[in-house]
């Protein structure tokens, strides 16, 4: 299983828009995907203009159909990148699971 986290820090004002594509987003890309075992978007409610992806996929493969996907250019590459300032991939491996 291949996991990958994404801090990404939104420029000022754009809370609610991003919000409104990663949920447009979640039915029409990993919602669909074989391969996408899980997808999660975390907001801070202490924290505006910051949003955490957790996202599980089946393994790299499944993760280069995910970025590859016509939802994903269109929502996440195309509309929701011009509302962030910055972001960084961090992949995890699992240590525990209960």
């Amino acid at each position: 299983m291949l996991t990958k986290v994404f801090p990404i820090r939104l420029k000022a004002g754009n809370q609610a828009e991003a919000e409104a594509i990663v949920e447009a987003f979640a039915p029409e890309g990993p919602g669909r995907e074989d391969g996408t075992l899980s997808f999660r978007v975390y907001r801070d409610p202490m924290n505006t203009g910051y949003l955490l992806f957790v996202e599980h996929f089946a393994d790299q493969a499944a993760y280069d159909a995910h970025t590859g996907s016509a939802a994903y250019r269109e929502l996440i590459a195309g509309r929701f990148a011009d509302l962030i300032v910055e972001f960084v991939e961090i992949d995890h491996e699992l240590l525990v699971e209960v």
